[in-house]
């Protein structure tokens, strides 16, 4: 429920920038088809996989790569610690999303056909908690005969919570659940679909 409005605001946010390139843009990111998942490791031994559940994004025709992440969409499957992660490591009430800039190599896109596969190492822009920092994320883009664009992590980029100004949530974290660490470098993995823009 509200989740589901937090994403409809996300995309009236980022509709902003989409119509100010939608001309250009050329694939738009299907929500449905797609997934962002992160690792958590606390005590130094149990690993847990979560995802965020709404995510908005476009790649242009000029190679502009946009991606807006809805911070309180984060599924860990148990409430009350998606709770604590939106209140207490991310912040929601004052950052509602993270975003993901970039620009992929004109050249390449020409290349992406139907069957063809292609890796690359992608450098964005991250902008999480009112920080922003560059990633080098490798990754695999496939064509398909469909005309759908999918783009994977070749393989997990690793995310500092130090580099983001997350320590102090990090530890209110560990505290509230009484653990005793929660590791502060996490993996990030994704998968993302998009389908050709609509043309209005």
């Amino acid at each position: 429920m509200g989740i589901r409005q937090t994403f409809a605001g996300l995309a009236t946010g980022l509709g902003l920038l989409l119509a100010a390139s939608t001309a250009a843009a050329q694939w738009e990111l299907d929500n449905d088809s797609s997934s962002l998942n992160f690792i958590s490791i606390k005590n130094d031994a149990v690993a847990e996989t979560h995802r965020f559940g709404s995510l908005v994004g476009f790649v242009g025709a000029d190679g502009a790569v946009q991606l807006g992440i809805d911070l309180a969409s984060v599924d860990t499957g148990i409430e009350i610690r998606d709770q604590r992660m939106r209140e207490m490591l991310f912040d929601t009430a004052k950052f509602t999303t993270a975003n993901v800039t970039g620009q992929v190599d004109p050249a390449i896109l020409s290349q992406v056909e139907p069957g063809t596969v292609l890796s690359t190492d992608l450098e964005v822009n991250l902008s999480l908690h009112g920080v922003e920092s560059k990633v080098s994320v490798p990754v695999v883009v496939i064509g398909e005969s469909t005309g759908l664009l999918r783009v994977i992590t070749a393989r997990p980029v690793l995310l500092s919570a130090n580099n983001f100004d997350l320590l102090k949530g990090v530890a209110a974290l560990q505290e509230v659940a009484g653990l005793n660490s929660i590791s502060t470098a996490v993996p990030v993995t994704f998968h993302l679909v998009f389908k050709p823009a609509s043309s209005s």
